[in-house]
């Protein structure tokens, strides 16, 4: 204890604001994509409150996602299948992701490497079975970003502009994912101590998008 009846440690926390010391410990690189997250959670949220606010003023009848996004298979047609499987294949990739951080700090290299790219794999897998999907919607359905014969036009507009945003977001991640895949299974990150913190800050962004989608799928589908 100190003289003023206070813990010793607040001394030393006054003392590394007045020196204008790094009081919170949190590596800038980790600080920086929390920043960026949170960003990105504005623009989505704006997003989807603008979806929303569409859907439920619009006079047109809003198209029903179960026969929109419905495949026909062997003859039966199952509705949302195919974003049921993308899901799926999301979620999964956030495990192999998970993992590869978990073998990062272990000083594991190649089968952090290893999951990263399997991560990779996850996501090129979701955004080819999105391609489908747009393709579907475009050639057979004939909606567009301005136009839907199925209903409201307004659905079309909403559909690209935010599935395609998310999108992007997951091709970049996929792009980012392998580049530090493989710096680290050459072992750039050794230097200095084997720091693999960039596994950790790479998995923060994968996560997020995959919690994106959950609102989207949520929102955009089940609704």
């Amino acid at each position: 204890m100190a003289q003023d009846g206070h813990p010793a440690e607040s001394g030393t926390f006054v003392a590394d604001w007045s020196a204008d010391k790094q009081t919170y410990h949190v590596p800038w690189g980790k600080a920086m994509m929390w920043i960026f997250l949170l960003s990105d959670t504005f623009i989505f949220t704006t997003f989807l409150v603008g979806y929303m606010n569409v859907r439920m003023s619009t006079p047109v009848p809003w198209p029903n996602p179960s026969e929109v996004f419905a495949l026909t298979i062997f003859g039966i047609n199952m509705p949302l299948i195919l974003i049921a499987i993308m899901t799926f294949v999301l979620i999964t990739s956030s495990g192999t992701m998970a993992m590869a951080v978990n073998f990062g700090y272990r000083g594991d290299r190649r089968r952090a490497a290893a999951l990263m790219l399997v991560t990779a794999a996850f996501g090129a897998v979701f955004v080819g079975m999105q391609a489908f999907e747009w393709s579907k919607l475009i050639i057979e359905e004939g909606i567009r970003p301005w136009t839907n014969p199925m209903g409201a036009e307004q659905f079309g507009a909403s559909f690209f502009m935010i599935t395609g945003f998310h999108g992007m977001h997951v091709t970049a991640g996929v792009i980012y994912l392998i580049i530090v895949a493989l710096k680290v299974l050459r072992g750039d990150y050794e230097r200095g101590g084997g720091n693999y913190e960039i596994v950790e800050i790479t998995g923060l962004y994968w996560h997020f998008v995959d919690l994106v989608w959950v609102f989207i799928f949520a929102f955009f589908y089940l609704w």
